[in-house]
């Protein structure tokens, strides 16, 4: 959970405009984020590293249907599109994982592939299940610099909620090496707690 911090930031005056007319979301380690009148989010940074890392992965990443799109950065926060739908791991205490949802998931991490991401992994908790079943990600951080070859944090998150199996049940359908792999990284994981 976060801790208390004091934020304090330069906004053009467009943002300042609709910050005052916008709607507190929450609160996570690396800054505050607000809901504005234009649909739109607001996320204010405790650190311009932190901000400068997701503003580059959002730029880049700008032409895939995963990621929201930027809208304005300035020093200390950026102005992105609002991610409708609910978080992954509290859409499991619900629902189950369908394969249609399972197939969402393994086409993400091979677009992560496709961007030459170096860290082809992610928390259950940053992505978003919408109406549809599509996939969007929120706070992308070190996609482009730390080395993780296989979505550990996503199965650890899928075993956590009991539906890893059938997650990997559909990544063997549809990629056999790819699930031998997989597997044996996350049971290696799970078990001994070997990265």
């Amino acid at each position: 959970m976060a801790k208390n911090y004091c934020y304090s930031v330069n906004l053009s005056e467009k943002a300042e405009e609709l910050l005052k007319q916008g709607e507190y979301l929450g609160e996570g380690h690396n800054g505050v984020v607000f809901l504005l009148p234009d649909n739109n989010v607001m996320k204010i940074f405790k650190s311009k590293d932190v901000l400068s890392d997701e503003s580059s992965i959002l730029y880049r990443t700008r032409k895939s249907k995963y990621f929201p799109h930027i809208v304005e950065v300035g020093d200390y926060y950026i102005i992105r599109e609002y991610v409708e739908g609910e978080r992954l791991d509290k859409y499991l205490k619900q629902n189950s994982l369908n394969i249609k949802l399972s197939e969402n998931l393994l086409d993400l991490i091979e677009e992560f592939s496709r961007l030459h991401f170096k860290r082809k992994d992610l928390r259950c908790k940053d992505i978003f299940v919408r109406s549809d079943m599509s996939l969007m990600i929120i706070d992308p951080k070190n996609n482009y610099e730390k080395e993780v070859n296989y979505p550990r944090h996503l199965m650890k998150g899928l075993s956590k909620a009991g539906v890893l199996e059938d997650f990997l049940n559909v990544v063997k359908q549809k990629d056999k090496k790819k699930y031998r792999l997989w597997k044996s990284k996350i049971n290696k994981y799970l078990k001994y707690h070997i990265k």
